[in-house]
Protein backbone atom coordinates (compact mmCIF):
# COMPACT_ATOMS: atom_id res chain seq x y z
CA UNK A 1 0.00 0.00 0.00
CA UNK A 2 1.43 3.36 -1.04
CA UNK A 3 1.97 5.94 1.68
CA UNK A 4 -0.23 8.99 1.23
CA UNK A 5 1.27 12.47 1.38
CA UNK A 6 -0.64 15.49 2.57
CA UNK A 7 0.09 19.16 2.00
CA UNK A 8 0.71 21.54 4.87
CA UNK A 9 -2.59 23.26 4.04
CA UNK A 10 -4.51 19.98 4.22
CA UNK A 11 -3.03 19.21 7.65
CA UNK A 12 -3.84 22.69 8.95
CA UNK A 13 -7.43 22.46 7.70
CA UNK A 14 -7.84 18.97 9.18
CA UNK A 15 -6.68 20.27 12.57
CA UNK A 16 -9.02 23.27 12.27
CA UNK A 17 -11.99 20.96 11.69
CA UNK A 18 -11.55 19.70 15.23
CA UNK A 19 -10.07 22.71 17.02
CA UNK A 20 -12.15 25.51 15.51
CA UNK A 21 -15.26 23.96 14.02
CA UNK A 22 -16.03 21.48 16.79
CA UNK A 23 -16.02 18.34 14.63
CA UNK A 24 -15.08 15.24 16.63
CA UNK A 25 -11.75 13.59 15.87
CA UNK A 26 -13.47 10.35 14.88
CA UNK A 27 -15.89 12.14 12.52
CA UNK A 28 -13.11 14.22 10.93
CA UNK A 29 -11.09 11.04 10.38
CA UNK A 30 -14.01 9.29 8.73
CA UNK A 31 -14.69 12.31 6.50
CA UNK A 32 -11.03 12.71 5.52
CA UNK A 33 -10.24 8.97 5.42
CA UNK A 34 -7.46 9.30 8.01
CA UNK A 35 -6.40 7.15 10.93
CA UNK A 36 -7.18 8.81 14.26
CA UNK A 37 -3.53 8.48 15.29
CA UNK A 38 -2.49 10.57 12.28
CA UNK A 39 -4.91 13.41 13.00
CA UNK A 40 -4.07 13.36 16.72
CA UNK A 41 -0.35 13.62 15.85
CA UNK A 42 -1.04 16.57 13.56
CA UNK A 43 -3.05 18.23 16.33
CA UNK A 44 -0.19 17.71 18.79
CA UNK A 45 2.37 19.12 16.32
CA UNK A 46 0.18 22.15 15.64
CA UNK A 47 -0.20 22.79 19.38
CA UNK A 48 3.47 22.37 20.32
CA UNK A 49 4.96 24.58 17.59
CA UNK A 50 2.23 26.21 15.46
CA UNK A 51 4.61 28.41 13.45
CA UNK A 52 6.87 25.53 12.42
CA UNK A 53 4.38 22.65 12.28
CA UNK A 54 4.25 20.70 9.01
CA UNK A 55 7.37 22.13 7.35
CA UNK A 56 6.96 20.10 4.16
CA UNK A 57 8.92 17.51 2.21
CA UNK A 58 12.61 17.51 2.96
CA UNK A 59 12.35 20.27 5.57
CA UNK A 60 12.75 19.81 9.28
CA UNK A 61 11.74 21.99 12.14
CA UNK A 62 14.80 23.96 13.26
CA UNK A 63 15.07 22.10 16.57
CA UNK A 64 14.97 18.70 14.87
CA UNK A 65 17.50 19.83 12.26
CA UNK A 66 19.87 20.86 15.05
CA UNK A 67 19.50 17.48 16.77
CA UNK A 68 20.19 15.66 13.49
CA UNK A 69 23.30 17.78 12.88
CA UNK A 70 24.60 17.06 16.39
CA UNK A 71 24.01 13.33 15.93
CA UNK A 72 26.04 13.39 12.70
CA UNK A 73 28.81 15.26 14.47
CA UNK A 74 28.94 12.76 17.34
CA UNK A 75 28.43 9.55 15.31
CA UNK A 76 31.99 9.27 13.88
CA UNK A 77 33.39 9.44 17.41
CA UNK A 78 31.26 6.61 18.81
CA UNK A 79 33.33 3.46 18.84
CA UNK A 80 36.70 5.23 18.83
CA UNK A 81 37.39 5.20 22.55
CA UNK A 82 40.68 6.71 23.67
Amino acid sequence: MKRRKFSREFKIEAVKLVSERGVSVSQACRDLELAESVLRRWMREATVAPATAFPGNGHQRPDLAEIAALKKEVAPNLGHHA
